[in-house]
């Protein structure tokens, strides 16, 4: 082969890979993995939460053991949401999502009932554990909502590169066993932090005799 020859195949060689590139070649396994490392932020952000609530639990009871019905409801919403299995195969299947966001969903709307009943035990109140808690869980459930959001938008890019040109042409040919990722589709009362009130409850207002 002569010297003109094997530099063009060099050149080939060399500018195969830049061409490939810019045909968009890398972004479907690129936005694939960086919705994977957002969805592993979610599951860090609802494992801290899960992390505070048995404390949360036990000290609501020290003051307020009467509201039995919401402390059991907290810990076996809190223990389905942690036993649900979770690998990564739930982004791309549909039924485990669904289950894995259900079982989130009922945790928050208990949790948001727990820290109601604040209202009517003020010893509760001013108890510096629980103030502690309670500034832990809003800021978690927080992070939560933040992490959700960023997941949402991870997914939404990768999956509009699977049904749009030229990704659609790699998800045809090299990626055909990547699968479209779920989303959340939790309601606004789900994803927001707990709303607590620190305004006394309104006087009952009072009967007076015609």
């Amino acid at each position: 082969m002569s010297w003109t020859a094997r530099f063009k195949t060099l050149a080939i060689a060399l500018a195969l890979p830049v061409a490939l590139a810019g045909c968009g070649i890398n972004t479907i396994p690129t936005r694939e993995e960086y919705a994977k490392a957002k969805w592993a932020d979610v599951q860090n952000q609802y494992q801290r939460r899960a992390d505070l609530v048995p404390n949360l639990v036990e000290t609501v009871k020290g003051y307020a053991a009467q509201e039995k019905s919401v402390l059991v409801e907290v810990t076996q919403a809190r223990a389905q949401a942690t036993h649900v299995s979770v690998d990564a195969s739930t982004i791309t299947d549909p039924a485990k999502f669904k289950q894995y966001e259900q079982a989130q969903n009922q945790l928050s709307g208990v949790l948001g009932r727990l820290m109601v009943i604040q209202e009517r035990y003020p010893e509760l109140k001013s108890n510096e554990n629980f103030m502690e808690l309670q500034s832990q869980l809003e800021g978690t459930e927080n992070r939560i909502s933040i992490a959700r959001r960023d997941y949402n938008d991870a997914v939404r890019a990768y999956n509009t590169e699977l049904k749009t040109f030229p990704g659609v042409i790699w998800a045809g040919t090299l990626y055909k066993a990547d699968k479209p990722m779920q989303p959340f589709e939790a309601t606004t009362e789900a994803q927001a932090a707990p709303k607590i009130s620190f305004a006394p409850a309104a006087p009952a207002p009072s009967s007076s005799a015609p």
